[in-house]
C-alpha cells in the first residue's frame, strides 16, 4: 500500500447539457495527466441536480461511460463521480469508478434526497461499494449518503478512503462541513467530499466547500468557496496505518446487518 494522489475537481456545472459539461472536464482532466492517481467529479457531473431523467439519462454503455473510459486510459488516472443513467425502464443516481484500464464499477445512490423529490424519479441503490485500486479499498457513496452514519459504517476496515461527489447547497453547508469529519472520525478513514459551485436553473446556490479529511478529523485540503479548482493532495498510507495500529476502535465496533 502505497501513497495515494487524488484530485477532487470542484467545478460549476452547465444546466442540463451533457455535452458542454463533458467538454468542460475534458479540458480540465487533460491538464491533470501524470500528477494524480484518481480524480473526483462532483454528482451528476453532466446535468446538474436535475429531475428530468427521462431526457437527461445515459446508459452504460452511452457517451458518457464511454468518455470516461477513454480519459482515464488516455490519462493514466481512475475518474470517480455519478451521472443519471437508465437501465431497464428505471433511472439512478449511479456513481461509477472507471480505472485506467477500462475497468468500471458503478455505485447507486442509496439515499434519495425527498426534499427535491429525487426519491419519486430514481430508483434506491441496494448495494454497498469499495473498489480496490492501487493498494487502496475506497468506498463509494453520493451526497445525501452522508448523513446516513449506518449505511457508511467501515465495519471490518473495508475502506480506507470514502469518496463523495455532491451537489450540497450552500443553504446547508456548514452541515456538510461537519459531517465529513464526523464520518472521518467515525470511520477512521480518510474522507474526499466533492461540492459543485454555481447556481442551477432550479435556483439552487453551490459554494463548493470540497475538502479532504484525514482519519483523526484533520482538515487536509479546503478548496475556496466559489472557485473552481483542482488541488491534489497525497493521502498517507503510512498515517492511515498508524492511527489505526495505536488506536484501535474500529475492532470495538458493533455488529449489524441492513434490511432492504
Amino acid at each position: 500500500m502505497n501513497d495515494l494522489r487524488i484530485t477532487p475537481i470542484q467545478t460549476d456545472i452547465i444546466w442540463e447539457n451533457r455535452l458542454a459539461n463533458l467538454c468542460k472536464q475534458e479540458k480540465n482532466l487533460e491538464m491533470l495527466k501524470e500528477k494524480t492517481d484518481l480524480v473526483i467529479l462532483p454528482e451528476m457531473f453532466t446535468t446538474g441536480f436535475s429531475m428530468n431523467c427521462h431526457h437527461l439519462a445515459d446508459t452504460e454503455d452511452g457517451e458518457t461511460v464511454s468518455r470516461l473510459k477513454q480519459w482515464a486510459a488516455t490519462y493514466q488516472f481512475a475518474i470517480a463521480g455519478s451521472f443519471i443513467c437508465s437501465q431497464n425502464q428505471k433511472y439512478y443516481n449511479r456513481g461509477f469508478f472507471v480505472t485506467p484500464d477500462q475497468n468500471i464499477i458503478f455505485y447507486d445512490k442509496r439515499h434519495l434526497f425527498r426534499m427535491e423529490r429525487e426519491n419519486e424519479h430514481f430508483t434506491p441503490g441496494k448495494q454497498r461499494t469499495v473498489v480496490s485500486y492501487k493498494g487502496w479499498n475506497i468506498g463509494l457513496s453520493i451526497c445525501y449518503d452522508l448523513r446516513f452514519p449506518v449505511w457508511l459504517r467501515n465495519d471490518n476496515a473495508r475502506y480506507d478512503l470514502l469518496i463523495i461527489p455532491a451537489c450540497w447547497p450552500q443553504s446547508r453547508i456548514s452541515v456538510w462541513d461537519i459531517l465529513l469529519r464526523a464520518r472521518a472520525i467515525e470511520n477512521q478513514a480518510y474522507i474526499c467530499g466533492v461540492n459543485r459551485i454555481g447556481k442551477d436553473l432550479e435556483g439552487i446556490h453551490y459554494s463548493g466547500h470540497s475538502a479532504v479529511i484525514d482519519p483523526k478529523g484533520e482538515i487536509l485540503l479546503s478548496a475556496c468557496e466559489e472557485t473552481e479548482t483542482n488541488q491534489t493532495i497525497i493521502l498517507s498510507a503510512k498515517n492511515l496505518i498508524s492511527i489505526r495500529q495505536k488506536f484501535p476502535v474500529l475492532q470495538d465496533a458493533d455488529t449489524f446487518s441492513i434490511d432492504f
